[in-house]
């Protein structure tokens, strides 16, 4: 898969991720930690942070899904990384002079998350129509294994980086990313997009971004995954606040130990995330959703044993690793499951559907397990969702079993040791 030459475009795409994503992951929680470090908020305002701020993002990006399906993908991609620089600068700015509020995250909040789905639609429309079918699974995988990279290099830098120089210095390292991604793009150089999905009208009988939603739901090789999707993303992600109440604040776990729990795991990522061609290619794609997606959902459970000390940090990490490792496997073979099976004129509706549906979807779950926590206890809220998540394979059952497509070779090649690994968000 590391082998597979993909284009000019693509690595220029692939390394403006790269850049955008080591950056987003230097900033990993920054949001919280500030909440918690220097507003000294609760529970209950940790969780209601992310909640609000994705349940308004993804109403606010609604509209935009069909906006970007008839628009060249370049222009807004490279939009919507310089309005995410500007958002995020205004937060240094503020604490400098003293005046930064709840209210201002929020905002800020708002603006990243609507520009982070308009930004996924655009890039994944753009994707599809800069590589071909068979090399999607490469394409994805390149993504994802990127994505692990900057998880593992980014939370203990931007750790160290915090502990040392400050709460914001990891939201200026996030901005400025986002400002190199747009040179990155716009460095791919004008090029002709399908006529399906850029410069075009839009069609009669069109109803937006719920085509979209109809498409999936209509479609039975995607609704059991959309489904799925929504319900585990929201279940591990509701977790997350109350992850970082437990360890920064009841057990006393410093920064830059927090950020290694979760970074060190990601190893299993770079790893995951290499072995999903593969073994799409030996066992067949059905089979690698469905244990893939089984072997996800069952490390989380064990949160709720989470102490202080070493042990603690073992035991996160360990969470952490196989869920990691697992979902590393499983999301680039969704990912490339979904374009594959998306009508090429509705990729920007679908993909837009796709986020704003489990965005919403974990701004519910991460308010109501913010007050669950607040009523009882972070622990107590960790043990519920790892239990719900239980029996969310149930939902891949109904996946029906797809002939083998020519995604990858019949033998998985083997990376080229001239090839540098690259990029991601």
């Amino acid at each position: 898969m590391a082998g597979r030459r993909l284009g000019r475009r693509f690595g220029w795409l692939w390394s403006a991720y790269a850049v955008s994503t080591l950056g987003t992951w230097l900033a990993f929680n920054a949001f919280t930690v500030i909440l918690i470090r220097v507003l000294h908020a609760g529970p209950a305002e940790v969780s209601a942070l992310p909640a609000a701020g994705t349940a308004v993002a993804a109403l606010v990006a609604v509209p935009l899904g069909p906006w970007i399906e008839f628009r060249r993908k370049r222009p807004v991609m490279m939009a919507m990384d310089l309005i995410r620089c500007v958002a995020l600068m205004t937060l240094p700015v503020a604490y400098g002079f003293g005046v930064l509020s709840f209210a201002q995250l929020l905002v800020v909040s708002v603006v990243v998350g609507a520009c982070d789905i308009t930004f996924g639609a655009a890039s994944g429309a753009y994707v599809k129509s800069i590589v071909a079918r068979e090399d999607l699974l490469a394409a994805n995988g390149r993504f994802e294994s990127t994505t692990w990279m900057s998880i593992v290099l980014g939370p203990p830098l931007g750790g160290l980086a915090v502990a040392t120089l400050g709460p914001m210095v990891t939201v200026v390292a996030d901005a400025l990313s986002y400002a190199l991604s747009a040179l990155g793009i716009r460095a791919i150089g004008r090029d002709d997009e399908p006529s399906g999905t850029a410069g075009g009208a839009h069609r009669a009988g069109d109803t937006g971004l719920l085509d979209g939603w109809r498409f999936i739901l209509r479609n039975p090789l995607l609704r059991p995954l959309f489904i799925n999707n929504i319900f585990v993303s929201t279940l591990i992600m509701a977790t997350g606040p109350l992850l970082a109440v437990l360890m920064l604040g009841r057990l006393g776990f410093p920064p830059w130990q927090y950020g290694l729990a979760f970074a060190v795991p990601c190893v299993g990522g770079l790893i995951g995330s290499r072995l999903s061609a593969p073994l799409v290619a030996r066992f067949g794609r059905h089979r690698v959703l469905m244990t893939a997606g089984t072997v996800r959902v069952l490390p989380p459970i064990g949160l709720v044993f989470v102490g202080p000390g070493l042990p603690g940090l073992a035991l996160v990490m360990a969470v952490e690793t196989a869920l990691i490792t697992s979902s590393a496997v499983f999301s680039p073979v969704m990912a490339t499951h979904r374009l594959d099976h998306t009508d090429p004129t509705r990729v920007a509706r679908v993909l837009s559907a796709w986020s704003v549906s489990t965005k919403a979807g974990i701004a519910v779950g991460t308010a109501l397990w913010g007050v669950l926590a607040a009523v009882t206890s972070p622990t107590y809220g960790l043990g519920l969702a790892g239990a719900l998540l239980l029996p969310t394979p149930l939902m891949l059952l109904r996946t029906p079993r797809t002939p083998r497509t020519p995604e990858t070779p019949p033998t998985p090649e083997l990376p080229r040791s001239s090839e540098k690994a690259g990029a991601g968000r």
